[in-house]
């Protein structure tokens, strides 16, 4: 090779080089706390009915020492949302509910519903990235049980309602809402053949379930909006959700692929769902029906992974409007 030829390969390498510094430096130190709120309008109310604000947070993983993450989840109290769906992940450390207590205090009131994901139990573990490319990640023997209980009853002080494997109903803003949701999916702790019998059981204990409606002319059930809740948005269990009449899905876990290429998108996504839907709001079609499916890409990280790239950490206010 001649000495131009050899001063030119040096040259790219080098470019290249500071290129793959400048990307980490990047996704480390900017990205990773470059917090967004995503803004998005879903039509699945009934006609007439007034808008109804949900906040979906996800993916906490919250460590105690991460104050700047704690005051941003804070102050979306501001936004004063009619419902706080979180869909899991929020421990990052064994002292995140630390975090977990200031973040979320000031939607003390605030209608909920949460369900749980693996780190949730489990503690944080190092990883190797390139393991993700083989499959979802498994349980490490030696991941450390976290406290799950002072967190649901965390949960239960603010007034959430817990959705693991179950179903419960709420009125918001004149429209009725009927929500189920199942215990986390990655580590197979969900329940599906439950939800059947739960959504059974709300129907046939709703006085008001089956009302006489005057432009009907007949007695019919009031108009209802059905949502499910996930962790980890699997296949089965956004197919099953939808089979149950979901209207609206909402899920985590997938960081959006946390690490993603600008124009290709995730490169994973730790679960099976297609890579274009690993983040924001999509439809999800099942045999003959669909449903919205919203996917955050969370707002937190592995504390042994603390990065971010072309996928910064986000929140989502759905505004739920009328359909037509």
């Amino acid at each position: 090779m001649s000495p131009t030829a050899s001063t030119a390969v040096a040259r790219i390498a080098s470019a290249v080089g500071a290129a793959a510094v400048a990307s980490v430096a990047w996704g480390t130190v900017v990205e990773r706390t470059r917090w967004t709120l995503r803004r998005v309008e879903v039509p699945v109310l009934p006609s007439g009915a007034a808008p109804v604000r949900v906040l979906h947070i996800s993916d906490l993983h919250m460590a105690p020492w991460q104050r700047p993450k704690q005051e941003w989840v804070r102050a979306l109290a501001d936004l004063q949302p009619d419902l706080v769906v979180d869909t899991g992940d929020n421990l990052g450390h064994e002292r995140g509910i630390e975090g977990v207590r200031r973040a979320l205090e000031p939607f003390r009131g605030v209608p909920g519903v949460f369900v749980n994901g693996s780190n949730d139990y489990f503690g944080p573990v190092v990883k190797n990235p390139f393991g993700y490319f083989s499959g979802p990640s498994k349980l490490r023997a030696h991941a450390k049980r976290l406290d799950i209980g002072e967190l649901h009853d965390f949960f239960g002080e603010l007034g959430w309602i817990d959705l693991d494997n179950t179903a419960t109903t709420l009125d918001l803003r004149g429209t009725h809402f009927e929500l189920f949701g199942v215990d986390d999916p990655h580590k197979g702790y969900d329940r599906l053949d439950l939800i059947t019998a739960a959504i059974d059981d709300l129907r046939s204990d709703d006085p008001l379930g089956d009302e006489f409606w005057p432009d009907r002319g007949a007695r019919a059930q009031r108009p209802t909006v059905t949502i499910g809740v996930a962790h980890a948005p699997y296949r089965r269990v956004l197919n099953s959700f939808v089979t149950h009449g979901a209207q609206l899905m909402l899920a985590g876990h997938t960081h959006g692929g946390q690490v993603c290429l600008p124009g290709y998108g995730a490169l994973v996504t730790n679960c099976d769902i297609p890579r274009s839907q690993a983040s924001g709001l999509s439809t999800w079609r099942h045999g003959l029906r669909s449903a919205y499916l919203n996917v955050s890409a969370g707002l937190g990280t592995s504390i042994y992974a603390p990065v971010r790239f072309a996928c910064p950490p986000e929140a989502t206010l759905l505004t739920l409007t009328p359909v037509g």
